[in-house]
């Protein structure tokens, strides 16, 4: 075993060639990598600097969703994912939905947050004194900072004082609260958070011969349950019709709620159901370039709320009336990030026709509940395995090198009939003996 220091000086051909002589693949695979090269100088460029030792693109499929209409208005929302019934699923929904009246969605507040985290070792109570008095110091010491964030009516609109000793001896964090606008604003948050944790380490109110302050770290937090979103989509229970022929109107109704029910119940459930939702929303933040990992991890915290994981939706039946909604955080940004520079994130936004960050977290929001509900109407009708694998049918096709003449006998054969990597692995099989 070798350590190998200065690897990211190295061009990306001097990677490539490192990794054939220290790996089991191929030569032959290793230039596979230039075949996803950006088609431009400028471009590669780009891809080469978003991350540390670049050695190529990897290639998600990108596809769209139709007749997506949310508080009236439609749209054509941009999909990247490598599951092959998502964009089916949400097409289905979408359009199923707006026969009826299509998405309705709303934001009420968009405030993020960070933490400076830090020690002071003196008494508790001379702390809560003292922290009124060097709030203005704190928050004055940023005013550079966040001048053209508050030109557009954001920037710093909070800052609290909490008090953690009790869990952890000396122990205190300074929560602040942000608006950044149209851009998810990470590195805005965390570049005031500092400014604020270097003036807290100089104040003469809290640093003497007898007491200081440590910090210990100033970072956003990616908990942003004030940055939140609600969706939703409703209709008489009478035009609960056409997703399904053997089940009436209610009892389709009911055994949705049921499903509902159930992941708020069951742990085990609401993960997978909960999944459901990211399945669309992911798709949507990759196309958009924005961050969905740290989108994940709040919504599931933000399912745990109550000191239990929960599904994120709810289900209401009133008066006759079908009501299917999700209510979750997502911070979101449509400028900075990669959003200015990505290539196909910059088309995208313009096939959204370049919403601000609002109208991006209803469109976010759209597209999970879309596909939400499309799994658990097939769920709790058809089963989700007879959509599902007829579009994986393509995948097991490709897995198998299937010529174009295996591919039409085996497409008509399992239109009627049900889909498994073993049984197409057969049926393909018995084709080339044949031939």
């Amino acid at each position: 075993m070798s350590i190998i220091s200065g690897f990211s000086k190295f061009d990306r051909n001097q990677r490539l060639a490192y990794i054939a002589d220290h790996s089991e693949l191929e030569v032959s695979k290793i230039l596979s990598f230039n075949d996803y090269c950006a088609p431009d100088e400028n471009q590669h460029r780009v891809f080469s600097e978003m991350i540390e030792n670049y050695i190529g693109n990897f290639p998600t499929p990108i596809g769209v969703v139709t007749n997506m209409i949310i508080n009236d208005e439609q749209f054509i929302i941009p999909f990247v994912t490598e599951e092959s019934s998502v964009v089916a699923a949400a097409s289905k929904a979408a359009k199923y939905w707006a026969e009826r009246g299509g998405f309705r969605a709303e934001v009420h507040t968009m405030t993020k947050k960070g933490q400076v985290h830090f020690n002071w070792n003196g008494d508790p109570f001379r702390m809560h004194q003292i922290f009124p008095q060097i709030q203005g110091k704190l928050l004055n010491s940023t005013h550079d900072l966040t001048d053209k964030m508050r030109q557009r009516e954001g920037g710093i609109t909070g800052l609290e004082l909490i008090d953690k000793t009790n869990e952890l001896t000396d122990y205190y964090q300074i929560d602040v609260s942000f608006k950044t606008g149209d851009a998810m604003g990470a590195n805005f948050i965390n570049t005031c958070l500092e400014k604020i944790a270097t003036t807290l380490r100089n104040l003469d109110e809290l640093n003497s011969d007898q007491n200081s302050v440590e910090i210990i770290m100033s970072i956003l937090s990616n908990y942003t349950p004030e940055c939140k979103v609600r969706c939703w989509v409703e209709c008489p229970l009478e035009k609960l019709t056409g997703w399904n022929k053997d089940l009436s109107c209610n009892l389709f109704a009911n055994k949705f709620k049921q499903s509902v029910d159930i992941a708020n119940l069951d742990i085990s459930r609401a993960v997978t159901h909960n999944k459901g939702i990211f399945n669309g929303i992911d798709a949507v933040l990759l196309a958009t370039g924005n961050d969905c990992r740290a989108t994940a991890a709040c919504a599931h915290a933000y399912a745990s709320k109550e000191g239990k994981y929960k599904g994120l939706t709810q289900v209401t039946i009133t008066d006759k009336t079908f009501r299917y909604e999700l209510e979750i955080p997502l911070a979101l940004g449509t400028v900075g990030g990669i959003t200015q520079i990505h290539p196909l994130v910059k088309s995208v936004m313009a096939i959204l026709k370049f919403p601000d960050a609002s109208k991006l977290m209803m469109i976010a929001a759209a597209s999970g509940l879309a596909n939400n509900f499309s799994a658990i109407a097939s769920l709790i009708t058809t089963g989700i395995q007879s959509g599902h694998m007829k579009m994986h049918l393509s995948n097991i096709l490709n897995q198998l090198n299937a010529t174009e003449q295996e591919r039409n006998l085996t497409n008509e054969y399992f239109k009627n009939s049900t889909v498994s990597h073993s049984v197409v692995y057969d049926f393909i099989m018995q084709i080339r003996i044949i031939s």
